[in-house]
């Protein structure tokens, strides 16, 4: 079996004697079995142990077993007392997914204190957090995530190595470690919570597989093959959806833009649409809703915590959930540069005399454009308000005489939700002005009576 873990590790480049391992260990047979390979194949590693305090007294021998079991292998010993109860509750998360959490975050911070002393030490190397993860583990994650619907990835189980966090047990059984600790008299505690069917995957572990071994008296086999196909499909499966969506999604900033013609006309569209969604937080449940936005009218949109998927025309949008702005931005007559959210504005003066027309339409100056603003000065009230526009918001656009929401406006000028969502408006006596970056108020404009011009320009 030592042999076969050294082979494991080298094969999926896991780690080499030059790194620094934090092994996770809670005292269990599979952290002991993990100490055991990893002291005789000659890593140099720390063990490290969360206790939870969950389970009063048995929380306190595990402690003090795992304190006994690193005194003597001879490896430095790193314990954290947490009080996963108040920290679930405070975060209203379930006990797992705290204790997870906790155990997680602590692992990584003594992982980069150790990086620091091992760059030190010798110079080169990683420093890295290693599990007990065995197949049986693994098997369970497949099934989990095939009822919890993740597709075709979730299949794939538990992977050797993430980052800075690797399991090197992988390609054991339960019973084969069991078996191990066995044949060498290794000692271990039982962890009592083990037993109970509250969580999910003791609840897989201890009632769904074994009713599944009295139909299919060779379903551990079977798993472990199927899981090993799935990885191998999951490698060809990743390769070719990853192809099509470089093809499909246009970035556009912090935009990602989907042609939904295009997308529907692609073979099994719905499966390229999930695996995008999935990069965004969406469910797997939130699939159908997308569907029924391809076929929707403008504006209509699904949320996820952090993102958004807009139907907009011909295209679906995914965009940074919406952000309510209460700032604004107060111009005073002497402010030459202005820095705002979307970029800056430059103000400047000129004598009428300064400024250049088209020939064929005196009161259009040479070279205008929706990023600039050519402003009768005398009809302009300081300080000016800068700001997002907001419902209800009106103007006179130019070359107009009767007003216009603003919301209209936008419409008409055929903007997606989300560039909407950045028009910025400037006021002067609370009449809107300009239309940031669009168009001037009618109210505001040039004429044969102006003397002196303001011009505010749009910068990036």
């Amino acid at each position: 079996m030592l042999n076969r873990f050294i082979q494991y590790v080298q094969e999926n480049k896991l780690f080499t004697k030059d790194d620094f391992l934090v092994l996770a260990v809670s005292g269990g047979i599979d952290s002991v079995v993990l100490v055991d390979l990893c002291k005789k194949a000659g890593f140099r590693l720390v063990v490290a142990h969360v206790n939870f305090n969950l389970r009063e007294k048995e929380s306190e021998r595990d402690e003090l077993f795992v304190r006994e079991l690193a005194t003597g292998a001879g490896v430095p010993v790193f314990v954290k007392n947490v009080n996963t109860t108040t920290y679930a509750s405070l975060n209203n998360l379930s006990i797992q997914v705290a204790a997870r959490i906790l155990r997680y975050e602590w692992f990584e911070l003594l992982r980069q204190e150790l990086a620091d002393i091992n760059k030190t030490d010798r110079g080169r190397g990683s420093s890295l957090v290693v599990t007990a993860h065995h197949m049986d583990d693994s098997v369970e994650t497949m099934l989990m995530n095939l009822f919890r619907g993740t597709g075709i990835t979730g299949l794939r189980g538990i992977l050797p190595k993430q980052e800075h966090l690797v399991r090197p047990l992988l390609c054991f059984t339960k019973n084969e470690i069991v078996d191990y600790a066995n044949s060498l008299g290794l000692n271990w505690v039982e962890d009592s919570s083990n037993q109970l069917d509250k969580y999910t995957r003791n609840y897989f572990r201890n009632q769904l597989i074994p009713m599944l071994r009295k139909i299919y008296p060779q379903v551990d086999e079977n798993l472990y093959q199927n899981l090993h196909r799935f990885q191998h499909a999951a490698v060809l499966y990743r390769e070719s959806v990853d192809k099509k969506i470089r093809n499909l999604v246009e970035a556009r900033g912090n935009e990602f833009h989907i042609p939904v013609l295009k997308l529907i006309k692609m073979p099994a569209y719905e499966t390229i649409l999930f695996e995008i969604l999935m990069q965004y937080g969406f469910t797997p449940q939130q699939l159908s809703q997308v569907i029924q936005l391809l076929h929707s009218e403008t504006g209509k949109q699904v949320l996820s915590d952090q993102y958004r998927v807009i139907k907009n025309r011909n295209w679906l949008i995914i965009a940074p959930a919406e952000q309510q702005h209460s700032s604004y931005v107060l111009i005073s007559e002497d402010d030459l540069h202005v820095p705002y959210e979307k970029g800056n504005l430059k103000l400047t003066r000129n004598k009428i005399s300064e400024v250049r027309f088209r020939a064929e339409k005196p009161l259009i100056p040479a070279g205008s454009h929706p990023s600039i603003a050519y402003l009768d000065s005398k009809k302009i009230t300081f300080p000016l308000l800068l700001r997002q526009w907001k419902a209800g918001d009106y103007f006179y656009p130019l070359g107009m005489k009767k007003k216009k929401k603003i919301a209209r406006f936008l419409i008409d000028s055929k903007l997606s939700k989300t560039d909407k969502e950045s028009v910025w408006v400037i006021e002067s006596g609370k009449k809107i002005l300009w239309v940031v970056g669009s168009r001037i108020d009618d109210r505001f404009k040039i004429t044969d009576s102006t003397s002196e011009v303001i011009m505010i320009t749009r910068l990036p």
